[in-house]
């Protein structure tokens, strides 16, 4: 049976060009940097942000946290907002592998205030406060938003003044490019460190890019390695990342559009409330009370009929659209929403 998938831009199955390019891939040992598909694969992500060098690492997380403790020293702090990414979906990592503390920011949907920055980095003539060591952003952001150049512009600024480096969590930053009509690089341009996902809506089965100087990638591969993450013939999963950064972000505007297409429709149900101010990429956050229809009620009669949604988090429902979710597939799932109403 086949399953309309809502729940994340995760959930992508690879292409059938993806599947015939990782069965045919040119492999070598990626630790002793002698994969040619890996390398290319970094080649390409690196000058696709407009960075000088980049890194093929598991996931997303793997990322971040390589970043977080590639650029810090333990003990230090870290500022960044309190809903995003690394502080609420990354089980503490900061913590256990770099032994760092987070100190977290009120955001504006995912956009920190530059000025709330600047004053929660620590005073370096206190000895009973830690280091202030990296700044980091989320875009595009997980609440649905693509936070605008001029505020990571000027974040980035406060951190070149202090000596802080800055660190992005770029998952979807292909997806905030397209929101902001911006080039990745413009954005990525913005932070020291950037990270970005291969399979969050892009179609790869595995993988996400660090990226930034040469300097930093010879520090975060060997960190790699001590996180366990040097991988062998890896080639076989970078040939689908290739084609994910070559083909399938040239295509993320058609989710956006299913995405704000399931939102107006959506928003015309009475006891529906869709947030019309994060549906800049390709997720539809709403809220609808327990007397319109039940969680799991929801959630069964969608499974029964082919359709798979995630439950409420923090209030709120999350559909996200995908390559592999049709403008069909919305009006299936409009119509089954109607009927279970």
């Amino acid at each position: 049976m086949r399953y309309i998938d809502l729940r994340s831009d995760t959930v992508t199955m690879p292409t059938e060009e993806m599947r015939k390019a990782m069965a045919e891939a040119e492999v070598g040992d990626d630790v002793y940097e002698d994969d040619p598909t890996v390398n290319r694969l970094q080649e390409l992500a690196a000058e696709m942000v407009g960075k000088e060098a980049a890194l093929f690492v598991p996931s997303g997380t793997f990322g971040n946290q390589l970043c977080v403790l590639t650029h810090t020293r333990r003990g230090d702090e870290v500022i960044l907002g309190e809903d995003c990414h690394i502080v609420l979906h990354e089980v503490g990592g900061a913590a256990v592998i770099a032994g760092v503390q987070l100190r977290t920011l009120k955001s504006n949907n995912g956009m920190l205030d530059p000025a709330d920055v600047e004053a929660a980095i620590r005073p370096g003539d206190d000895i009973h406060y830690p280091h202030t060591g990296l700044i980091c952003v989320e875009n595009a952001h997980g609440l649905g938003t693509a936070i605008p150049v001029d505020n990571l512009q000027a974040i980035k600024k406060i951190g070149e003044e202090h000596g802080i480096p800055v660190h992005m969590d770029g998952a979807r930053i292909f997806n905030a490019a397209v929101a902001l009509g911006v080039d990745a690089k413009e954005i990525a341009a913005c932070a020291d460190s950037v990270q970005f996902c291969l399979s969050k809506g892009l179609a790869a089965p595995v993988g996400s890019l660090v990226a930034g100087t040469k300097e930093f990638i010879e520090i975060a591969r060997k960190n790699r390695k001590l996180m366990g993450g040097g991988m062998r013939q890896a080639g076989i999963l970078a040939a689908a990342g290739i084609i994910a950064l070559e083909k399938m972000t040239k295509r993320l505007h058609i989710d956006h559009e299913n995405a704000a297409y399931l939102a107006d429709q959506l928003s015309r149900i009475p006891g529906v409330y869709v947030k019309a101010d994060r549906l800049d990429i390709n997720m539809v956050f709403f809220e609808m009370g327990p007397e319109v229809i039940p969680e799991q009620k929801l959630i069964d009669h969608f499974l029964k009929n082919g359709v798979k949604i995630c439950g409420i988090e923090d209030g709120e429902w999350r559909f996200v659209t995908n390559v592999d979710v049709t403008r069909e597939d919305i009006d299936f799932v409009l119509a089954r929403f109607k009927e279970c109403l």
